[in-house]
């Protein structure tokens, strides 16, 4: 790494982000230790241009992610990962066995405890919440007497969290999302952008509560029932969004899934990439790909072209683009816009690029003539990459998880001491399930979860105007377990008894 040093104004911000801490400030100037690998992460921060790069070519190049640190002898790459011993990188530490982690994980009672005897679905409540849960049953498994309680808990504090696959751009983070219900009614807002997706973060508490609460309730409550919804995005499109269905915005269909970032594609398809055309560009909203600078098309030996794209350079052939409606959720309406220069004297007549967006939907190709690059139609080898791109999308679809917490009075009905059943949850002697279906339960205090809808019987969602909603839940223990944490072991029945009980409701309810 170069250094500068009459350009430093000792602003610190390299020193805050250099991730082997071998930066410091003093004098008002910069100091780097022994030991830089020329992640460049420093350079990326500093608002001077006091860093550049001056490559040592004898250090040894770590090729295990993007950034391809440059780690001296004895030293350690940025990720802390690996290391440089006598010229050869090495990964510290060692695989790990389960049985290694098992303690940690929670998962001695695993085979006994993850299915629940019964389900509470239809099973009752416990409110006023101090009385036994409806149905506490005693199976055995493996020779182990085991308790399953179950109940159906009202779940105010709760919300949902829709999963949206689109390369749409849908707008800022954190903008509001209404829904048209006697006027424009606060259902949440757009959250983070993940692979591929784009994440609403709906009801919850504050928004449950508020004077649009009711209306939030109902909204999230029509849309498990199966009903499409129109939500609005503040400053951004009309979402026409169902749950299992492919989504809408501004009456665009969105039926395809990118496969994967820009990068990811260039290491996806890089044979295929390679043939396709002498530079191929990737455009999308997070990381766009300049094949021929990228490790995946350096790898296979393709020659450096003489085009340099727009954005922020992340690592070789890694930039971030503007967010926008263009191709790939970028800034980019044109395709050609997102070069920023060509080096004639290095490009050569007839010279072909192809731009494509992650999904393959939108491609194009051209052919340098007379310094100019002009759109044709792909040639064949062009067309089975995009091909194979297309076939290797998945099918674009709206999904829900649904979050909440039973770790306040929904416990009683288990026990007189809810905070042991708290510490045994997490301790992984106790297994929560929603209506059967396996949530993720959050570390830290409380009962939290986020489950899949779709894995809940459809119509064991129910909705309170308090407002809240209504859903089964199981907490599946040893008959041991139970004991320790003062369950309501006088409310215990045979399982075999209780399944009696629900088949001659079956018989004359016609249920």
């Amino acid at each position: 790494m170069k250094i500068d040093i009459d350009k430093c104004k000792g602003c610190g911000l390299c020193e805050e982000v250099c991730p082997l801490g071998i930066i410091t400030i003093k004098d008002k100037k910069i100091v780097v230790d022994n030991g830089c690998v020329e992640c460049k992460t420093c350079m990326k921060v500093c608002p001077e241009s006091v860093f550049s790069v001056k490559t040592d070519d004898k250090k040894p190049v770590c090729t295990s992610c993007p950034v391809m640190c440059r780690i001296p002898e004895g030293a350690t790459g940025a990720c802390m990962r690996y290391y440089n011993k006598k010229g050869e990188i090495l990964r510290k530490g060692r695989v790990h066995t389960y049985d290694e982690v098992i303690d940690l994980v929670g998962g001695t009672e695993d085979s006994l405890i993850q299915r629940p005897l019964l389900t509470g679905i239809g099973s009752g409540t416990t409110y006023p919440d101090f009385r036994p849960s409806p149905f506490i049953v005693r199976g055995v498994r493996n020779g182990i007497d085991i308790v399953t309680v179950v109940t159906e808990a009202p779940l105010s504090y709760s919300g949902m969290k829709l999963k949206i696959d689109t390369d749409l751009f849908l707008g800022q983070e954190a903008k509001k999302v209404y829904v048209r219900k006697k006027g424009k009614r606060h259902l949440g807002h757009l959250c983070t952008e993940e692979y591929g997706s784009k994440i609403l973060s709906l009801g919850g508490v504050n928004v449950l509560t508020s004077k649009d609460g009711l209306f939030a309730a109902k909204t999230l409550y029509e849309f498990l029932q199966g009903k499409k919804i129109k939500f609005e995005v503040e400053d951004g499109p009309i979402l026409e969004l169902a749950l299992g269905k492919a989504p809408k915005a501004n009456g665009q269909l969105e039926d395809r899934m990118r496969v994967g970032c820009g990068s990811a594609v260039s290491g996806l398809f890089a044979p295929y990439m390679e043939k396709a055309a002498d530079e191929v560009i990737v455009l999308d909203g997070h990381i766009t790909g300049l094949f021929s600078e990228h490790p995946a098309g350096r790898y296979l030996d393709k020659k450096r072209s003489p085009i340099s794209i727009k954005g922020q350079k992340s690592t070789e052939g890694r930039y971030f683009l503007g967010k926008g409606t263009g191709w790939g959720g970028t800034d980019v309406e044109n395709p050609l816009d997102v070069i920023k220069e060509i080096d004639k004297k290095k490009c050569k007549e007839g010279m072909t690029l192809l731009i494509t967006e992650t999904t393959g939907w939108h491609y194009a190709f051209f052919r340098m003539v007379k310094d100019e690059f002009k759109e044709e139609q792909p040639d064949k080898a062009a067309m089975d990459f995009i091909t194979v791109l297309r076939g290797s999308c998945e099918a674009s679809r709206v999904s829900a998880i649904f979050a909440a917490g039973v770790g306040g009075s929904a416990r009683a009905g288990v026990t007189k001491n809810p905070i042991k059943l708290t510490e045994a949850v997490h301790g992984g002697k106790v297994s929560v399930t929603i209506g059967g279906a396996k949530p993720f339960i959050f570390p830290g205090g409380g009962i939290n979860f986020l489950v899949d809808v779709e894995k809940i019987k459809y119509g064991s969602i129910y909705l309170s105007p308090t407002p809240s909603f209504i859903l089964p839940v199981e907490y599946t223990m040893s008959l041991e377990t139970f004991k320790d944490i003062g369950g309501h072991i006088d409310a215990i029945k045979p399982i075999d008894e209780v399944l009696k009980q629900i088949k001659g409701k079956k018989k004359t309810e016609g249920l």
